[in-house]
């Protein structure tokens, strides 16, 4: 995958939760579609399909959905 394949996801901790990621990047538009999106097997984390709302994803994961791809990028706390 090209680096001009996903958007950077710049988060403040060293963690986010999927479902709160899909709203931050804009894959969704609220925490309902983010669920229906996760239960019908339409997101994937590093290429797999993930059934966890509460999966934890770190710098360097990716996460697509809605025919769009994003990797989380964690800075450092300054």
């Amino acid at each position: 995958m090209s680096n001009s394949e996903w958007e950077d996801i710049i988060i403040r901790d060293d963690m986010i939760r999927l479902g709160q990621l899909l709203k931050l990047a804009n894959l969704v538009e609220d925490g309902v579609e983010a669920a229906e999106l996760i239960k019908n097997g339409l997101v994937k984390v590093n290429g797999e399909i993930e059934e966890r709302r509460g999966r934890q994803l770190h710098d360097g994961d990716t996460v697509t959905a809605n025919g769009r791809t994003v990797r989380i990028s964690a800075r450092a706390a300054s």
